[in-house]
């Protein structure tokens, strides 16, 4: 009988264990992503996790979940609305579900360069969607650019002609779909996870994304031929919860913007990222085009009217954000004359 008790006991005590366990810190933030291992972007995830901790001392601890662990982008959007996500970084066109203005940032031949795009963005761009956001429940914390985008197939395609018929992948939102529509391709809607398995399947023979969304992500290896049209700009938007950084102090609120690195900071990293993949395209398994003054024109000529149609499908402010792009682009090819004429005459 004694060693029935004991034996009791002895499988009791695992029972008694587990209720015992600590209660999870209420306090621990969900940080959502897509990013994938050894890139700029995980190590952007990284870097913030370790400087909050530091700047916090643990007050605002992290569950970084930026692999994709809690699905599409379509999901996080609707976890970081219903309080499960506070956290998150999400394309244009993924957030442009809540907010149909952000898809005008994908309007093709919006911008010229990155260093325009830059100017835009900080002097003009950034108040206007940081209050379009905050009215869905969302903080603007930084942009993260993605890079130009670029067309991808499994032969070359250096004009519009090329992609004429072919199948064609494209993402959430209007701006890709009146892209590929303009240049005559057979439009396929698809998640970013499903464009591998569709090249191997021949689902779809072509499609387009930026440098950093291409070379290392399998797709290079199905569709080896990257014509360099920049017809696109990339961007992501880092984005909280504004009901979760509303309960912040204003110490931590402080710590979270600092804590991220800085848009310069992230722009500079990833375009050194995405030209050191094109400088090692060999290595990674692709070809390279880069295209000749007439080819470019016939890009733009192709797509001219996508932009006045996308204005018109999203509505809202769109067209108003359009004219101030506009009045921005004229002012940085202002500076740009300024500073080349005072130059000149130094």
């Amino acid at each position: 009988m004694r060693n029935f008790f004991r034996r009791v006991i002895l499988l009791s005590l695992p029972l008694a264990c587990a209720c015992e366990l600590p209660e999870p810190d209420p306090r621990t933030v969900t940080v959502a992503g897509t990013t994938f291992p050894d890139t700029t972007g995980e190590r952007h995830w990284l870097t913030f996790r370790d400087r909050l901790d530091a700047a916090t001392a643990g007050e605002v601890p992290l569950n970084l979940l930026i692999y994709g662990q809690l699905g599409s982008e379509d999901q996080l959007v609707s976890g970081l609305r219903r309080g499960r996500v506070q956290f998150a970084n999400l394309s244009a066109m993924a957030v442009s579900t809540v907010v149909p203005e952000m898809a005008l940032l994908y309007a093709p031949f919006l911008f010229d360069n990155p260093a325009e795009a830059d100017f835009v963005y900080d002097r003009y761009l950034t108040p206007v969607y940081r209050e379009l956001l905050a009215e869905k429940g969302l903080q603007l914390i930084s942009w993260y650019e993605i890079g130009f985008v670029q067309v991808y197939g499994q032969e070359p395609l250096l004009t519009p002609a090329d992609v004429a018929g072919r199948r064609f992948r494209v993402g959430a939102g209007p701006a890709a779909r009146l892209f590929a529509g303009a240049i005559g391709a057979d439009v396929i809607p698809l998640g970013f996870a499903d464009v591998v398995p569709a090249l191997q399947t021949g689902l779809v023979a072509a499609g387009e994304n930026a440098v950093s969304l291409y070379a290392r992500t399998g797709i290079a290896a199905e569709a080896p031929h990257l014509t360099l049209t920049d017809h696109g700009f990339g961007v992501s938007a880092i984005v909280a919860s504004k009901a979760w950084f509303d309960s912040l102090t204003p110490a931590q609120q402080s710590a979270v913007l600092a804590a991220w690195p800085s848009a310069p900071e992230t722009r500079a990293e990833v375009r050194a990222e995405s030209a050191a993949d094109l400088a090692n395209s060999a290595a990674l398994g692709f070809t390279v085009h880069r295209l000749s003054v007439a080819q470019r024109d016939a890009w733009r000529q192709a797509t001219r009217d996508v932009t006045d149609r996308l204005i018109e499908t999203i509505g809202g402010r769109s067209r108003e954000i359009h004219t101030l792009v506009q009045t921005a682009r004229r002012e940085y090819a202002n500076a740009i004359t300024a500073d080349s004429f005072n130059a000149a005459n130094r």
